[in-house]
């Protein structure tokens, strides 16, 4: 694990390479108050195929803003920075293929960044993700509500009884195990205040929500959304609507959206041997269809 300074802040990052040089890397974006950690289990079962790139989003986990720029007006913290961030940590890297996989706010930031960097970015995964359908009073209510939550997060919150073990339990189908909660925990509480809800606000704007599908639209590279058949958090009718506006999704025999059972809003962690077979099948799939029809992917 290291850090690399993108963009003027020290990103932590976790890579680990492949022998295998022609194969893309994974490179994963974690969601919002969240970081890399989530993706451990569904890495250690892909890494043995594939290179992997895990990291802290900016202002998240251990990719904290200098103290002097912590509460900098300026910084911004938009889907499409978010994507510069990426890209340029791409760059530094020297990756120069890859597929993205992105959780729920980390899968936006996946589709950003893969409408900036096209030559890079050869397909992208959306787990428990979707939008482009913007609701008023919802959104006005979930925008209030996830300011107020990062506004108020004393610190002694960590040692709080049994509070790991309702952390553990929110927005899953199934509880998670107990370490689970209590990483929540900390990477709630370790969010920078700017960036948690700026990032927030600037991804639930109607302008925003209503370019998500615009960019779905325009991608040339595959797209494909795991959801969550009890996941409350992001609902199927979302997941499809995002999905329909891709190429793929009308196309005969092809599937983009694949529905899992038992499955809240963290696919990765209830229900990870799931999440692998879908990434590997269609991942060969995708290597196949370019043998055959001799495209570089």
């Amino acid at each position: 694990m290291s850090t690399i300074n993108v963009r003027g802040v020290d990103h932590f990052y976790q890579y680990i390479p492949h022998a295998d040089n022609s194969r893309p890397v994974l490179v994963f974006v974690h969601g919002w108050l969240l970081s890399h950690c989530y993706w451990l289990p569904l890495i250690e079962q892909l890494k043995d195929k594939y290179a992997c790139l895990s990291y802290d989003l900016r202002g998240f986990g251990k990719s904290q803003p200098p103290f002097s720029t912590k509460n900098h007006c300026n910084a911004s913290y938009s889907l499409h920075s978010y994507a510069q961030d990426l890209q340029a940590l791409l760059t530094a890297l020297g990756i120069k293929k890859a597929w993205l996989i992105g959780h729920s706010l980390g899968a936006s930031i996946a589709l950003w960044t893969a409408d900036i960097c096209p030559d890079i970015v050869r397909g992208i995964f959306c787990i428990n993700a979707g939008g482009g359908i913007y609701l008023q009073e919802e959104f006005e209510r979930f925008r209030k509500a996830g300011e107020n939550i990062v506004k108020f997060r004393p610190p002694w919150l960590l040692f709080v009884p049994f509070l790991d073990r309702i952390f553990a339990r929110m927005m899953v189908q199934r509880p998670l195990d107990k370490h689970w909660g209590r990483q929540r925990i900390k990477d709630f509480l370790s969010a920078n205040a700017q960036a948690a809800i700026s990032s927030l606000l600037e991804a639930t704007t109607e302008e925003q929500v209503h370019y998500l599908p615009q960019i779905v639209a325009r991608l040339s590279r595959p797209v494909y959304f795991l959801a969550g058949k009890q996941d409350k958090v992001m609902e199927i009718q979302y997941v499809n609507h995002l999905a329909s506006f891709h190429r793929l999704f009308h196309q005969h025999h092809q599937q983009i959206v694949f529905e899992i059972d038992n499955c809240g809003h963290f696919a990765m962690l209830e229900q990870t041997d799931t999440v692998v077979r879908y990434i590997l099948e269609l991942l060969y799939k995708h290597e196949e269809n370019c043998v055959v029809s001799q495209n570089q992917c």
